[in-house]
């Protein structure tokens, strides 16, 4: 049987068997809804469903949620059968404390009985992803941006930048947009989050961003209750705001800027090989022009060293940027568990959760 691998993120799981050359079998929404457990409660209209964010801006939150999203998806999902558990490699965000790591794993092995376990860090699983062990990630997920250099499959964490923004901050913030533009208009977030991931997009810089105003094309959008609304600058806003964090009211810069800024922390002697072995990754840097906008401002950079983005194998499934964490833990997952790097029940009984910080690194 195949190590299972999991890359939990705030948004979507991503799951499946560690086939690297494939799309994770499994992607689900990470957001749950939880049924009252009180089976007295028989009339529906006393209460509303619960609903829980096991993982959040990265970080694993509710552990109940957690557990019952895991059993779904290994027992229902992966197909595993009880009391004959496989072994699974777990991806790690940036900066993940000490407990989460250590309660992660007393969870696999004390509830799930696993045979093995592995976790490494998104950023270097995205670069395995795309055939290096050095280089840069840019990691614009849900709920986190991670900017993390890494030199021969080890983070550089000093250097490191974790972002406490992401595509849940993009989705407010066209709400905030759409509700100027159309007052009376009913739409929830699930409606924001749809009309984002159709019309999202980035203007080709910043003098263009300026001039976008009524001129712009307009898209339309059909609400399920039926009302059309047209989107015109509010879509080019949101992809700016990576560019422009003023948008969102954070004083702080862009995202190409916070790269260069990132490896300019690093000895001089890497800056070449990490920059132009930059890889962005996560749902967010699929929106349409954001590439070609990230290659322009890059460009026009004042590092001497310009970051240059690395283009995925052909062999590689498409849209690897949305899975490409869970793609390069399926590469390493073929080498730590037939090598017996991982940690086995037998490490987990002897020595307890701690065994995580030093056989996961």
């Amino acid at each position: 049987m195949e190590a299972a691998v999991v890359d939990p993120g705030s948004k979507l799981m991503k799951a499946g068997p560690a086939i690297p050359d494939q799309a994770p079998s499994m992607v689900i929404p990470t957001h749950m809804k939880r049924m009252p457990e009180d089976e007295s409660v028989n009339n529906n209209s006393q209460f509303e469903d619960v609903t829980v964010d096991p993982v959040v801006r990265g970080f694993i939150k509710d552990w109940d949620a957690m557990e019952d999203l895991l059993h779904h998806v290994l027992y229902t999902g992966l197909g595993w059968e009880i009391g004959n558990e496989g072994q699974i490699l777990f991806t790690d965000p940036l900066s993940t404390p000490k407990a989460i790591r250590e309660q992660l794993v007393q969870l696999m092995f004390e509830t799930f009985n696993i045979s093995g376990f592995y976790a490494s860090e998104q950023a270097v699983l995205s670069l395995y992803a795309v055939g290096r062990i050095s280089g840069c990630t840019v990691d614009i997920g849900h709920g986190k941006i991670d900017i993390a250099p890494i030199m021969e499959g080890a983070v550089h964490h000093i250097a490191s930048r974790r972002l406490e923004i992401g595509g849940i901050d993009l989705t407010r913030l066209l709400a905030q947009e759409l509700g100027k533009s159309h007052p009376t208009a009913n739409i929830y977030t699930a409606d924001v989050e749809k009309i984002k991931e159709l019309y999202a997009c980035c203007a080709e810089d910043e003098l263009a961003y300026s001039k976008i105003g009524g001129s712009c094309q307009l898209e339309t959008h059909t609400l399920p209750d039926g009302q059309v609304i047209t989107i015109g600058k509010e879509r080019y806003t949101v992809g700016e705001a990576l560019f422009q964090p003023q948008i969102l009211g954070l004083d702080s810069h862009g995202i190409v800027e916070q790269l260069v800024r990132t490896i300019s922390t690093v000895s001089s002697d890497n800056h070449r090989q990490l920059l132009e072995n930059t890889v962005i990754c996560g749902g967010t840097s699929s929106m349409t022009g954001f590439e070609e906008r990230f290659q322009k401002e890059a460009g026009l950079c004042s590092s001497a060293v310009r970051p240059a983005l690395v283009k995925a194998p052909e062999y590689m499934p498409e849209n690897l940027s949305l899975y490409s964490a869970w793609i390069g833990g399926a590469i390493l997952a073929k080498v730590v568990f037939p090598q017996n790097q991982h940690i086995t029940k037998a490490d987990y009984d002897e020595n307890g959760p701690s065994i995580v910080h030093r056989k996961c690194f």
